[in-house]
C-alpha cells in the first residue's frame, strides 16, 4: 500500500471513504468467504467510521501507516489500522481465531491479543503514582509487560514479610477514554448507514440500530475497572474448587482507575510449548471450568468471561490455567439455558415444533414465524447430512442464520455467550487438541444429571428446577420419541436424495 495515495483517496460521498482505499489493506478479507455478500457493506461502512473520526485521529492513523516499512504485507498493515481504534482493536480480537479466514490474516490479527506496549510510560507512571498517593512503598517497573485494546499491563513489586512479591497494575490507556467516546458517539449514524446501504445492495433487513446499541453498551464495560474487579471476586470465589484453573489475586491497591493483582509467570497459552496429551487436557479444562461449570448451575444467573481471546488465556509456570481480562462477562439467566437445553433436544430428535418454541422463548421470533421454520427445517437437513451428533457449533450456526434473517431479541448476555464460545473455540483448535468441544460440555452435564436422580423421584413432573434444566417430563418424552425420531431422520435422508 501506498500511504501518500491513501491520504488522499478519501471521498466525501455518503459512505466515507472510497471502498478503493481498503483494497490494498484487504479489509474485505475480515468478512470470510461464506458471507462474501456482505462484504462490500462491511468496507463502506468502515470508510463512513474512519471518515467521522476527529481529523487528530485521522492524522494519527496515517502516520502509522508512514511508520510502517514500504514492504511491510497488507496483514501488517491492517492490525496497524485496527489497533489505532479501541473498538476496531476489539473486533480484531474477536476474528483473530476464526477458522474461515485466510492463516496468515489470522496470525496478523493474533496480535492484537496481547501487544507490545509502544506507550510513553511517564503518563501511565502519574496516573499510577497518583491513585497510590505518597509513600505506597511499591516498585514500579521500567517497561510494561503488555497493552491490550484499552489498557497497558504494567508491573510492579514490593516487599512484604521479609520476601520479595511481585503484581501488575492494569490501567486504562491515556486519552483512551476520550477516544472510545469518540467511536461509540458514531455508532448510532453508523446504524442508518447500514441500513440505508444494506438496503440499496438488496441485503436482508437487521436489527443494526439494536445491535450496535449493544455493542455500544458492552465496549463502555470495558473501561469500568472497578465492574472488573467484582467480576474477579466472583470468579475466584466460583472457581475456587477448580485446581487447575487461577484467577488472579487482586491486591490492596485497587481503585476505579486501575486494577492490581498477583503477576502470572508464563507463556500465552498457545504460544506454550506442551508436553504430549497437555493440549487435551488443557481443552477439558478451558470447557469444563469456563463454560460447562457455570451452564450446568442450578443458579438463577450463571456468570461467563465474555472475552476468551489468546491473549487472556496463559498457562502459569506452575501448570495452572490463568484466566485474565474479566472486564466482559455474559450472564445466563436459568429460563435462558432451558431454552438453550430445549433447543439441543429438539435437535437430538430432529423435532422442528420443540426448536421453534425454544427460540420463540429466547425472543428470536415467534414460533409461528415463517422465516423461523424455514431456518430450523435447514439447519435439521444440514445436522442429518453432516451425520454428526448435534454440538454446539450447529446450534451457534442456527442463531447467525436467524440473525442474518433479521430475527431480534438476539439477547446481548446471549451474544457476548456466543462470541465467548466461538472464541473458546477457535483457541482449543490452535492447541492441536483433538478433542471435540462439546464432548466436556455433555460430559459434565451427564454428571449433574446422574446426581439429580434422588431428588428427581420427588419433584414434579414439570419441573426444571434442577442444574441440567430439563424436567421428568421432558426426559419421558425423548424416552418415547426414539420411533418418531427414525421417521424423521429417514424422511429428511430420502428427501435429500430427491432433491439431489
Amino acid at each position: 500500500m501506498n500511504p501518500e495515495h491513501a491520504a488522499t483517496e478519501a471521498s466525501a460521498a455518503e459512505g466515507g471513504f472510497d471502498p478503493a482505499l481498503f483494497d490494498a489493506l484487504g479489509v474485505d478479507e475480515l468478512v470470510p468467504a461464506p458471507l462474501a455478500a456482505w462484504r462490500p457493506l462491511v468496507v463502506e461502512a468502515l470508510g463512513f467510521f474512519l471518515d467521522r473520526l476527529p481529523p487528530q485521529r485521522l492524522e494519527a492513523i496515517v502516520a502509522d501507516q508512514f511508520a510502517l516499512p514500504i514492504e511491510a504485507p497488507d496483514e501488517a498493515r491492517l492490525v496497524a489500522l485496527l489497533a489505532r481504534c479501541p473498538t476496531l482493536h476489539k473486533l480484531g480480537q474477536v476474528l483473530a481465531r476464526r477458522p474461515e479466514l485466510d492463516p496468515e490474516l489470522r496470525r496478523h490479527l493474533q496480535t492484537l491479543e496481547s501487544m507490545p506496549s509502544t506507550r510513553p510510560l511517564a503518563p501511565l507512571r502519574a496516573r499510577i503514582e497518583a491513585s497510590l498517593g505518597a509513600g505506597h512503598g511499591l516498585a514500579l517497573a521500567d517497561e510494561a509487560l503488555a497493552e491490550g485494546s484499552v489498557a497497558v499491563v504494567l508491573p510492579f513489586s514490593w516487599h512484604e514479610g521479609g520476601r520479595r512479591r511481585e503484581g501488575v497494575f492494569k490501567v486504562l490507556k491515556p486519552g483512551v477514554e476520550a477516544e472510545l467516546a469518540d467511536e461509540l458517539a458514531l455508532l448510532p449514524s453508523v446504524a442508518d448507514f447500514l441500513e440505508r446501504r444494506a438496503a440499496q445492495l438488496g441485503l436482508p433487513a437487521l436489527d443494526y440500530r439494536g445491535t450496535l446499541a449493544s455493542v455500544q453498551r458492552l465496549l463502555a464495560r470495558e473501561i469500568r475497572l472497578d465492574r472488573e474487579q467484582a467480576h474477579m471476586t466472583e470468579a475466584a470465589a466460583f472457581h475456587a474448587d477448580d485446581a487447575g484453573l487461577l484467577v488472579p489475586a487482586l491486591l490492596p491497591w485497587c481503585s476505579p482507575a486501575m486494577t492490581a493483582m498477583d503477576r502470572v509467570f508464563g507463556p500465552r497459552l498457545t504460544d506454550a510449548a506442551l508436553a504430549p496429551g497437555q493440549g487435551q487436557a488443557l481443552a477439558d479444562t478451558l470447557v469444563r471450568a469456563l463454560l460447562a461449570r457455570p451452564f450446568w448451575s442450578g443458579e438463577a444467573e450463571a456468570m461467563f468471561h465474555g472475552d476468551l481471546h489468546g491473549g487472556n488465556l496463559l498457562l502459569a509456570d506452575d501448570g495452572r490455567l490463568a484466566v485474565l481480562d474479566w472486564s466482559l462477562t455474559a450472564r445466563l439467566g436459568k429460563a435462558e439455558r432451558e431454552a438453550l437445553v430445549a433447543i439441543a433436544l429438539g435437535a437430538l430428535t430432529l423435532d422442528a415444533a420443540r426448536i421453534r418454541a425454544a427460540l420463540g422463548a429466547l425472543g428470536m421470533l415467534d414460533a409461528d414465524d415463517p422465516a423461523l421454520a424455514g431456518a430450523v427445517e435447514h439447519a435439521l437437513d444440514r445436522l442429518v447430512a453432516s451425520g454428526r451428533p448435534i454440538g454446539f457449533d450447529w446450534l451457534v450456526g442456527l442463531l447467525d442464520e436467524l440473525a442474518l434473517l433479521g430475527a431480534s431479541g438476539f439477547g446481548e448476555q446471549l451474544a457476548v455467550f456466543r462470541k465467548s464460545w466461538l472464541s473458546l473455540a477457535g483457541v482449543i483448535r490452535d492447541l492441536g487438541a483433538e478433542l471435540a468441544a462439546d464432548l466436556p460440555l455433555l460430559s459434565l452435564g451427564l454428571q449433574r444429571f446422574l446426581g439429580e436422580m434422588p431428588a428427581r423421584m420427588f419433584a414434579a413432573p414439570d419441573s426444571r428446577a434442577f442444574a441440567t434444566h430439563v424436567s421428568n417430563a421432558d426426559l419421558i418424552g425423548l424416552g418415547a420419541s426414539a420411533w418418531p425420531t427414525s421417521l424423521r431422520y429417514w424422511s429428511r435422508l430420502l428427501a435429500a436424495d430427491r432433491a439431489a
